[in-house]
């Protein structure tokens, strides 16, 4: 019945509406299985689509791509009805403003992104003018926004903070009336204790609290992310099933996994698992199970360098465009392109043969098929 009421419905209604194809809300074929770190063949034939809502867009003889680009929609929570959304993180800890940022990365694997993902903390007001003028593309914000880092939890939950949320929704509502994505102190597992404000329940109490007080005081163009950290030595912990904070204040769910030594391709990449973790599925298939009616978002995920495997990120983003189609929940990639990350360097253009696949990965008509609306 959750699958019935939606984001399955949303998919397929949109599509058929606008495609006159066949949908079916909910449907997922061919996940590789855990562990499985072979690239299958491309299985994508003419019309599918990597959407949750299963096969769309019209896939007959004669139709071309400006009909099959007219098809495609996007729904109130910013779905699209075929295909993913293909974003960055601009050029992160460079210094960097985010236009000049995207500016230069759009350059560097040569298209436009469609989302853009920026970080804010504490009191600061977000779209700052500059994000507002990237949005103008047209281009979707990723906020990713820590409301407290002078507060726990439990604080920011009971109300301490009030003042800085209030301020937020009436910047919000004065400056920027375009839909854009929200994400709420993400990657949580890391940061609980169970005790002194930090526990699971903390957190999601806490996340309930800005998403509702935001709503309340007029915000209704923001659409909510709750966003995993993506590592499965944290879903053994006995409080992980706890961090959820609920359907109806999260609209997409999203976990950020990162090709360290112990990755090898894309389905490996989103659907990790560890000799100490058994009977883990790997992220994918735990939201997958867990949030049928939810669309997926890798809100970040990089490769890292390797020394030793100076063809590892062509290989890498290769095997992204052989094993994508076997993850149709995903409805967006967001790339944290860095060379200052924390565990290495993930800019994807370190090498000619990595800067050619990510671009031949960005033009994949799985990542170009919906147009970005105008915000």
């Amino acid at each position: 019945m959750r699958r019935i009421a939606g984001m399955g419905v949303l998919v397929a209604g949109a599509c058929l509406a606008a495609c006159g194809g066949t949908a079916t809300g909910g449907t997922t074929t061919g996940g590789a299985g855990p562990g499985d770190h072979t690239a299958p063949g491309d299985s994508r034939g003419p019309g599918d689509d990597a959407g949750l809502g299963g096969i769309v867009g019209p896939g007959k003889p004669g139709n071309g791509a400006a009909r099959t680009q007219a098809a495609c929609a996007v729904t109130d929570k910013l779905i699209p009805t075929c295909g993913a959304w293909w974003g960055i993180a601009p050029d992160v800890f460079s210094g960097r403003g985010p236009v000049r940022a995207i500016e230069l990365a759009e350059r560097r694997m040569g298209r436009r992104a469609d989302i853009v993902h920026v970080y804010h903390r504490g009191g600061e007001l977000f779209p700052t003018t500059e994000e507002r003028e990237v949005a103008k593309g047209p281009r979707l914000l990723l906020v990713n926004w820590k409301p407290a880092l002078d507060h726990t939890w439990a604080e920011v939950a009971r109300g301490d903070v009030d003042g800085r949320i209030d301020r937020l929704a009436d910047h919000v509502r004065r400056t920027f009336p375009g839909r854009f994505f929200l994400t709420i102190h993400h990657e949580p597992e890391n940061d609980v204790r169970e005790g002194g404000g930090y526990s699971a329940a903390d957190y999601t109490a806490m996340f309930r609290h800005v998403v509702t007080r935001l709503r309340e005081r007029g915000v209704r163009n923001a659409v909510t992310v709750m966003t995993y950290m993506g590592a499965p030595n944290w879903a053994a912990r006995p409080w992980f099933g706890r961090l959820y904070p609920g359907d109806d204040v999260v609209d997409w769910v999203a976990f950020d996994p990162y090709a360290d030594g112990r990755v090898g391709d894309f389905a490996a990449l989103v659907d990790k698992t560890r000799p100490d973790v058994p009977g883990w599925p790997g992220f994918y298939r735990w939201m997958q199970a867990r949030f049928p009616a939810k669309p997926i978002m890798v809100a970040e995920w990089g490769a890292f360098e390797r020394p030793d495997a100076p063809h590892f990120k062509r290989d890498f983003f290769d095997s992204v465009a052989h094993q994508i189609g076997n993850y149709p929940q995903i409805k967006a990639l967001v790339y944290f392109d860095s060379p200052l990350a924390p565990r290495g360097d993930t800019r994807f253009d370190t090498t000619p043969g990595a800067t050619r696949a990510f671009a031949e990965l960005g033009r994949d008509r799985r990542f170009t098929s919906t147009p970005v609306p105008a915000s």
